[in-house]
């Protein structure tokens, strides 16, 4: 894992949503929302557009790509993440960073 001092610059300039596809970005907020929330995930094309500031039709292709290809269960409103491994392959190198800064953050918390 890299150090804080070397972070890509995707983490540094809070760009990553700019940087990397669609589907990388997705990819990374199911795998935060799986990590904190659980399984099965209540969430709207529109909340998920939204949340990563993007068209809900982008949102719709890429979860439909995702379904497709066995890494989610989706249907409208609900997302169930299948094949963790899946969306670990399609996401960008950023999710590793802001995994360890959220667990970090969250530790911190719990004192």
């Amino acid at each position: 894992m890299k150090s804080s001092s070397e972070k890509p610059a995707s983490i540094n300039g809070g760009a990553c949503n700019k940087l990397h596809s669609l589907e990388q970005q997705l990819a990374r907020w199911l795998l935060t929302m799986n990590d904190y929330v659980g399984d099965e995930l209540r969430l709207t094309d529109d909340l998920m557009a939204l949340t990563l500031g993007v068209r809900r039709a982008g949102v719709s292709v890429a979860a439909n790509t995702f379904r497709n290809s066995g890494a989610i269960d989706y249907r409208r409103g609900y997302i169930q993440v299948v094949d963790r491994e899946g969306l670990e392959a399609i996401t960008c190198e950023c999710y590793p960073i802001i995994k360890e800064e959220y667990d970090k953050l969250y530790a911190d918390l719990s004192k």
